[in-house]
């Protein structure tokens, strides 16, 4: 169970935060052993998954964060989010994370949410990846996913987001540049009870 002193921690980290560029990196990594792609009918709400195992990674635990009702934790080492509730339980859902090198700890907020959001790489992964395209709308071929919230920290975009994934695979894994990869369903359903100013611990 997480205490208190390292949730304080977590946000005391923030303070020395870098801000690296957000990035969707291959892997060949099987989480779920099921390499099938999402394939969606439309970009409205209604996602149609095929042959995608699970489905969804989300259940209802005993909250192991005494965090406060409505908080997001991060759980880095043991690749779950926590979406705390006002009775003791937690939505849990399997995550990706950063790869070595690119983790970080600290305290933030959502600072604004999108569906089917477009991505546009930084210009310090363009010149790590100089075969990514420069800007790419939103839909199903999007690292995004299907939905985002874009984290924010003392005023500023720390460039991490909580997203979607067309690379379900990677779930579990650690293969991104610091931001947090979801399910399309599990990050569309977060999004449903996540409201900007949402607190995000990262640990």
């Amino acid at each position: 169970m997480f205490n208190t002193r390292t949730i304080f921690a977590a946000f005391i980290a923030v303070a020395t935060l870098a801000v690296p560029a957000l990035a969707q990196e291959d892997t060949s990594a099987a989480f779920f052993r099921n390499d099938s792609r999402i394939q969606v009918a439309s970009l409205g709400d209604q996602l149609t998954l095929s042959r995608q195992s699970p489905k969804t990674t989300r259940e209802v635990v005993a909250d192991p964060t005494g965090a406060r009702a409505g908080t997001i934790t991060v759980d880095t080492r043991n690749r779950y989010l926590y979406l705390s509730l006002a009775d003791g339980r937690a939505l849990r859902y399997g995550i990706g994370v950063g790869r070595p090198g690119f983790e970080w700890k600290g305290a933030a907020h959502v600072g604004r949410k999108a569906e089917w959001p477009s991505w546009t790489p930084p210009a310090a992964m363009l010149k790590r990846r100089p075969d990514l395209p420069k800007f790419m709308a939103g839909g199903i071929d999007n690292p995004l996913g299907a939905r985002a919230m874009y984290l924010y920290a003392g005023g500023r975009d720390l460039m991490y987001r909580i997203h979607g994934t067309n690379e379900p695979w990677s779930i579990g894994q650690a293969v991104s540049s610091g931001c947090i990869r979801m399910m399309n369903e599990d990050v569309t359903d977060l999004y449903s009870h996540v409201a900007v100013g949402t607190q995000v611990v990262v640990l």
